[in-house]
């Protein structure tokens, strides 16, 4: 899931303040910024950084960051950005997702499939080990997984195992183990599931599949594992959680799954104020990483990126709209539509995000060579004319009232305050913008009575564009009745028969050519044809790095530092 809610913007920045900035020149429409001359020039974003091959390293060496309080950091939990962070160095899966997106080998040496890919089988390698000792088996995965499914652990990320034999019946408390998952060789798994899924191998480098030593117990049962998990990773923890305050690993020495880490510790300080705070903290010296708050982007990249402490990379996300459709004003496509080509998504990244970004005509994003279908929204470009005809057909006249929500301290004050002024020029709405903290967000986009617009991004969680489509717009990701919140990904509650029949198609298609291509006619559905998501920007990501100390630094799948191959100089 790993939604984005770590942004912060820079201390004493109104947001005021910001739109000023972005918005100090318009037209007689009203678009942000359509009067300067580069205002509406197509942004292909900044260039991306080279990934350097990786140098021998050497052990030795504290490496330091800062993130904000995680939900989790036991898999049977951890969802966002900082949660998966920590839990993907204490565990290792199944299989491996690289920084470049391929899927390599984990504790599985290898697996394979049955000829209707309902029955999945992985050979393990022998001889790995837990943090304290105990030897990862077949059981030690089934333990973890039947921990994740059981009903009173209430994981907000269980539903990654939804296609597993067993897991309804554990979700609604009526049973007690996967019956799908066969544990009875200490070298084998073998997993059945309950429809086919010619690429299920994919989803087991999630670190929700991760295995647990038998000392586990359950969340509710054993909160002190929670907080200082034992895993199977690279890194074990060096003491508790400390709530606010950080988080410590060291390197596992016994860690024989890949080439073990080289530094000795690392020492994740949690703040307060996200992106601001690591910018403020990496100034100073205090961190070796660092994320930053948009307004200085173009700063920070003219003081960094000549030092080679600056890293630009296009990663596997992308930054949206979240409609809710089947609420007015915006349950017609049409009205989806005139929303989305009333943005002008170049000038907007012009001017606030100053040339950092691209604009998105897709979902599924450019990482995604095979299957990115650049253009499949066709709305997803900038003309007021069309804007306007299609949102007169559409019953969304001057004075409509349009629900926009986003997270505060999240750094998007400046963009959101742009796309709602664009909103009530040209197309003459009255936008109420309001800015909530990330958890109520979640919340309201949950409500079965909510409607209008919700800031969204996502990055995928495994190495699928399927990730995208399925989680995001399928009916099954709902997750609940018309009248009950969402429980799944779901939030604005799209549904089309066709769509989900070219998922269900995709996923029994084992030619991978195939597949891509039922992927693509799926996504021209939902997102050419309904506009059931509104994609603003590819999901570009900047990040400064100690290359003075350090070496091997690069972001991995997730965006994270890739900690078990930093070393020290």
């Amino acid at each position: 899931m790993r939604k984005q809610a770590w942004l912060r913007a820079a201390a004493g920045l109104t947001a005021a303040a910001l739109v000023l900035t972005a918005c100090s020149q318009k037209s007689n429409e009203g678009t942000s910024g359509s009067n300067d001359s580069n205002a509406n020039q197509p942004s292909a974003g900044w260039p991306e950084t080279k990934v350097p091959a990786l140098k021998p390293g050497k052990k030795g060496g504290t490496f330091k960051l800062a993130i904000v309080e995680p939900t989790a950091i036991d898999p049977y939990n951890a969802q966002e950005s900082e949660g998966i962070l920590v839990a993907s160095h204490l565990f290792t899966g199944l299989t491996i997702t690289t920084y470049d997106g391929k899927v390599e080998p984990g504790v599985a040496d290898k697996w394979e499939t049955n000829n209707d890919c309902t029955q999945w089988t992985f050979d393990l390698k022998t001889g790995t080990k837990f943090h304290n000792g105990e030897e990862v088996t077949a059981e030690s995965f089934k333990r973890g997984w039947e921990r994740v499914a059981a009903k009173d652990s209430a994981s907000e990320v269980s539903y990654h195992m939804d296609e597993i034999e067993g897991f309804d019946e554990m979700q609604a408390g009526t049973a007690t183990t996967l019956s799908g998952v066969d544990a009875s060789d200490p070298a084998k798994l073998v997993v059945k599931l309950s429809a086919a899924d010619c690429e299920w191998y994919v989803r087991t480098s999630h670190t929700v599949f991760s295995p647990v030593p038998s000392t586990a117990g359950t969340p509710t049962s054993n909160p002190a594992y929670v907080d200082q998990p034992i895993g199977n990773g690279p890194f074990m923890m060096d003491g508790p959680w400390q709530h606010n305050q950080g988080i410590k690993l060291k390197r596992f020495d016994g860690y024989t799954v890949q080439d073990p880490a080289n530094l000795d510790e690392v020492e994740i300080s949690i703040t307060p104020n996200g992106a601001a705070d690591e910018y403020a903290g990496y100034q100073n010296g205090q961190f070796d990483w660092a994320r930053m708050p948009t307004p200085v982007l173009s700063q920070a990249r003219a003081t960094y990126e000549s030092k080679g402490q600056w890293i630009t990379r296009n990663t596997n996300g992308m930054n949206y709209l979240l409609v809710m459709v089947t609420q007015k004003p915006l349950d017609s496509a049409k009205a989806r539509k005139a929303i989305s080509m009333a943005i002008d998504r170049n000038a907007i990244i012009n001017g606030v995000f100053k040339g950092s970004q691209s604009p998105s005509t897709s979902l599924v994003p450019p990482a995604f060579q095979d299957a990115y279908q650049p253009g499949v929204c066709g709305a997803c470009h900038y003309d007021l004319d069309e804007a306007k005809k299609l949102a007169k057909e559409a019953g969304l006249t001057a004075g409509t009232k349009l629900n926009f929500q986003f997270n505060t301290g999240g750094g998007h004050e400046e963009w959101t305050a742009a796309v709602a002024d664009q909103l009530k020029k040209n197309l003459g709405l009255d936008v109420e913008l309001k800015g909530v903290q990330f958890t109520d967000l979640l919340n309201n986009e949950q409500q079965p009575g909510s409607s209008g617009l919700y800031r969204a991004a996502w990055g995928a969680d495994y190495a699928t564009p399927g990730n995208f489509l399925e989680p995001l717009l399928s009916t099954g990701a709902i997750g609940a009745k018309a009248d009950q919140p969402t429980v799944g990904d779901n939030r604005g509650r799209y549904s089309n028969k066709k769509f989900d029949d070219l998922l269900k198609n995709a996923k029994k298609e084992k030619d991978e050519g195939k597949r891509t291509d039922l992927y693509q006619q799926a996504e021209k559905i939902a997102i050419g044809d309904d506009q059931a998501l509104i994609p603003l920007w590819n999901r570009t990501q900047h990040r400064l790095a100690n290359t003075d100390k350090f070496i091997n630094l690069r972001m991995d799948f997730h965006e994270d530092p890739d900690l078990r191959v930093i070393s020290i100089k």
